[in-house]
């Protein structure tokens, strides 16, 4: 099969940038070579909504994937948001990434299905061009089921089964569909590696997955990778002990009006853990203020540690 073995933490790093609001390549290498020398780490995924992908130029994202690249020395691959709206937008942009050293895409869905919909047989499309364009192995993105871009468990069987696709990404955030649709798709596709996002459905999601794909591997690499041990031993106990451990950092991240809000987050406690300096975001992401000390004490109380 198409792909590599991604059963273990997918952290989807966040884009520093400097005060100016330039691509800051010196802290890039910081963060990436540090998230692809954790053991248990199978790879990152740039560029996706914690790396602010959308708000690059063209330009941006290509030297952002190469400098993800060298960042981890052939250690881990490197992944790649691919959201651009049209599907042959999106195929170019996959072309580009792979081209950049990317060794897989995340594909999002075409933004305009959140509003009004997809039409039948549209996201398979979707896929299959994009592969047959970029030759990038590719990895079904599911999205909340508040949104119109959630795909039904038809259309998730469909792609699955297409050629370049070897891994999905769940974020569907309603339990009653994990609980009833996930077993489907394991019997149905016993060989595709399946991997949750759900930073604030940490526990229940713990069990039934071949790891984790989530903004959150960048701030608590360690304690997740030892939460995806747990739930694969399905020792319910230690795992409800890690995600305890957890809970302040989840509530500080997840917990909040607006999800993109989290991104903010994530490079705040990137400063807590003395990755980052400063927690410079573009927008139309806004900084906070007065500060963000809530968060600082949120990393302390769930002994996420300094790095050395």
């Amino acid at each position: 099969m198409v792909g590599f073995d991604m059963r273990g933490l997918t952290p989807a790093p966040v884009t520093p940038f400097t005060p100016a609001g330039d691509i800051d390549y010196e802290a890039i290498h910081r963060l990436g070579s540090w998230l692809g020398g954790i053991n248990g780490v199978k790879g990152l995924v740039v560029l996706g909504h914690a790396g602010e992908g959308t708000f690059l130029t063209p330009e941006e994202q290509v030297s952002v994937i190469k400098a993800f690249t060298k960042s981890v020395d052939n250690r881990v691959p490197v992944i790649v948001g691919i959201t651009g709206e049209g599907t042959e937008v999106a195929a170019l942009e996959a072309k580009r990434a792979k081209e950049a050293g990317a060794s897989a895409g995340l594909l999002y869905p075409s933004h305009g299905w959140l509003r009004f919909g997809y039409q039948d047989g549209a996201p398979q499309d979707r896929y299959r061009r994009v592969y047959e364009l970029s030759g990038l192995p590719l990895i079904l993105f599911q999205y909340p089921d508040n949104t119109k871009a959630t795909y039904s468990l038809k259309t998730m069987l469909d792609i699955t089964a297409q050629p370049g696709v070897f891994a999905m990404k769940t974020g569907v955030r309603n339990m009653r569909l994990w609980d009833t649709e996930i077993p489907v798709i394991h019997r149905e596709r016993p060989d595709l590696q399946f991997l949750s996002c759900h930073g604030e459905h940490l526990l229940h999601t713990a069990f039934d997955m071949d790891g984790f794909l989530v903004g959150y591997g960048n701030i608590a690499p360690e304690a997740l990778v030892k939460l995806i041990q747990a739930g694969k031993a399905k020792d319910y106990k230690r795992a409800r002990a890690i995600h305890d451990q957890l809970i302040p950092v989840t509530k500080s991240v997840y917990h909040r009006g607006s999800h993109m809000e989290g991104t903010v987050v994530l490079k705040h406690a990137l400063v807590a853990r003395g990755i980052l300096s400063h927690a410079t975001v573009r927008t139309p992401l806004l900084p906070f203020e007065p500060g963000a000390e809530e968060i600082h004490a949120a990393v302390s109380a769930a002994a996420l540690n300094k790095v050395a």
